[in-house]
């Protein structure tokens, strides 16, 4: 394994212990939110994501989950990121982190875009585990669409 590979692994294994935006927060007053319950028959992840918006902005995210290292720590990537984008710009980022999974190993991510997103990028080359990486930002998503 490389050191790039080492990194991106101890990246991922930091944020399944830490889970940003872990537990589920009520959503203040006043913010639009959404909130949207994703589960992975294939390994049993299940993921509850609830967004606030104020305008067209993130406001926070919030989840509570159970599963792979890989899906937790997906989610606290992506809570740790949100804040502060706009519908736009995470659709942007899903859109890339999207085309990321589906590479199969092929791509190599723009960290400016992804920040530790990029971590999953070698989650890519296991088809098994991309819903598991894939898993928080579906359900971030919808919970968007469910607040519009």
């Amino acid at each position: 394994m490389n050191e790039l590979d080492q990194l991106y692994q101890q990246v991922i294994l930091d944020h399944s212990k830490r889970r940003i935006g872990s537990p589920l927060v009520e959503p203040e007053g006043g913010h639009r939110h959404g909130e949207s319950h994703q589960h992975n028959p294939i390994c049993g992840d299940q993921i509850r994501v609830r967004v606030e918006l104020e305008g067209e902005k993130f406001t926070a995210m919030s989840w509570e989950g159970d599963g792979c290292s890989i899906s937790m720590a997906s989610a606290s990537v992506l809570s740790e990121m949100l804040p502060e984008l706009t519908r736009e710009e995470f659709l942007d980022k899903l859109d890339l982190f999207r085309e990321m999974m589906r590479s199969k190993g092929t791509m190599t991510p723009d960290e400016e875009v992804l920040e530790d997103a990029v971590a999953f990028a070698g989650v890519s080359k296991f088809p098994a585990r991309v819903k598991c990486a894939m898993l928080a930002w579906v359900a971030a998503e919808v919970a968007m669409l469910e607040a519009a």
